[in-house]
């Protein structure tokens, strides 16, 4: 039995009026477990329950242990809470013509990787997450996801006044007092306090504040917590509207039975819907007349850097036209053509971690196949040797062990899978084969 705070218990009783004896029940419930499959694995169904408003989100009966599965690792799917995936819902009415989106407070990544694969596939999408160790953990998942539209930026909200009225919607999932997710984890219910609530509201509007003029007149602006309370949710809407200047949109919930409409946004409710409890608004920047070009972007300083490898014949094979291939440094990095531009000025302006698709670390005369590329919606798979792993090799492989490659396996780079699905490369040697996984992405749990 949750011992929920007594301030909480009134606040949310005054919200929630005689439907809070059932809400108090849910919370004391067990949570449900969701995943959301990856697009380009349609032939993977982990359950019959599909989450009413996202399509590829499933339900699952228990919570298996994830680690141990190597199609987690291969990015076929995402472990999320259901009611998050909602914004699937927003991305197919609000952002069906978006062509630059920001996803700002992105870490660890379910938010992201979902709008990666709701979006316009020529759409560019900027995932950014403040916190460095964050922001790791963003852009292992997103490069695990493996599409090729999404820059993966260390930054803070301010940062972006350097790019202003670039995009055409702006995602905040903000950092939040964490009310909805108490029965998913206990232990935040002893962080909770009504202080806590109060600095969570302010520093929300602080970052709303510093990122609004990035998004252009006209575009859309997601808002979302994981709390109950009004301070976070209608209040800060409301201030938007007012303060920044916008329309406050309300999304057709009509298929969804649960889901409750208040006036400045949606509400999910464990006792009501099969999730945790949820807040998104979807609001529309005023059109203030004004616009600017943002253009191309010139030539900087560090676009010489850039050496322009499309006609490399290994590399070529790999992938569509719409790929220019350049050589940074010592790497080998595919950019769509569509977003070179904008891409390289992103890389000028902002701290990005992941830009463009890695193929290669060139050393010496060697060409090293980079994990990104393993991992990339865009290999052609048929251009590498590859080798299917037993569930026991691959949970080695996962793990950075060394693993012995079938006896008549030629030397040189071969790609790893586990149910056709490709893990990473691995050299080999042919009586040994050194691992090439990530050494910060190994699995340290004893399995």
């Amino acid at each position: 039995m949750l011992e929920l705070p007594v301030k909480f218990v009134d606040r949310t009783k005054s919200l929630l009026g005689d439907e809070y004896p059932a809400f108090e029940e849910a919370l004391n419930g067990i949570p449900p477990v969701s995943i959301r499959v990856n697009d380009k694995f349609t032939d993977y169904k982990p359950s019959d329950q599909i989450v009413p408003w996202c399509d590829s989100g499933f339900y699952l009966n228990e919570r298996p242990l994830f680690t141990a599965d190597p199609l987690l690792h291969a990015g076929v799917y995402y472990v999320q809470e259901a009611s998050s995936m909602f914004l699937k819902q927003v991305c197919d009415v609000y952002m069906k013509n978006a062509e630059r989106v920001l996803d700002l407070c992105a870490a660890p990544g379910g938010k992201s990787t979902l709008l990666s694969q709701a979006l316009p596939s020529e759409a560019l999408l900027v995932s950014n997450e403040i916190v460095r160790s964050r922001a790791m953990i963003l852009a292992e998942n997103v490069i695990k996801w493996g599409n090729p539209n999404v820059v993966v930026t260390n930054n803070t909200p301010e940062d972006f006044s350097k790019l202003p009225a670039f995009f055409d919607a702006i995602v905040v999932d903000a950092p939040c007092s964490g009310e909805g997710m108490f029965r998913k984890d206990p232990g935040s219910v002893a962080e909770w306090s009504l202080q806590n609530v109060q600095q969570c509201a302010i520093r929300q509007k602080s970052i709303l504040k510093d990122v609004w003029q990035s998004l252009k007149d006209g575009g859309i602006l997601v808002y979302s917590t994981c709390t109950y309370n009004k301070e976070e949710n209608e209040d800060n809407v409301a201030w938007i509207c007012e303060e920044l200047g916008a329309d406050c949109l309300t999304p057709d919930i009509s298929d969804f039975d649960g889901i409750v409409v208040s006036e400045y946004g949606c509400r999910f409710y464990p006792h009501k819907i099969k999730g945790e409890g949820f807040f998104i608004a979807v609001l529309r920047k005023y059109n203030m007349g004004e616009s600017i070009n943002i253009g191309k972007s010139k030539k900087n300083k560090q676009q010489d850097k850039y050496v322009d490898r499309s006609d490399d014949f290994r590399i070529q094979v790999l992938f569509p036209n719409n790929f220019i291939i350049k050589e940074i440094e010592n790497r080998i990095v595919a950019f769509q053509q569509k977003h070179l531009a904008d891409v390289l000025d992103i890389d000028n302006k902002l701290n990005c971690l992941v830009n463009g698709i890695q193929l290669a670390e060139i050393k010496g005369k060697d060409f090293i196949p980079a994990h990104q590329l393993a991992l990339s919606k865009i290999i052609s798979k048929e251009a590498f040797l590859s080798v299917e792993l037993e569930l026991r090799e691959a949970i080695a492989f996962l793990k950075r062990e060394s693993i012995v490659m079938p006896e008549n396996t030629p030397r040189g780079y071969v790609l790893v899978c586990y149910q056709e699905q490709a893990l990473g490369w691995v050299k080999n040697l042919g009586n040994r084969s050194n691992n090439l996984y990530p050494q910060h992405w190994r699995i340290r749990m004893h399995l």
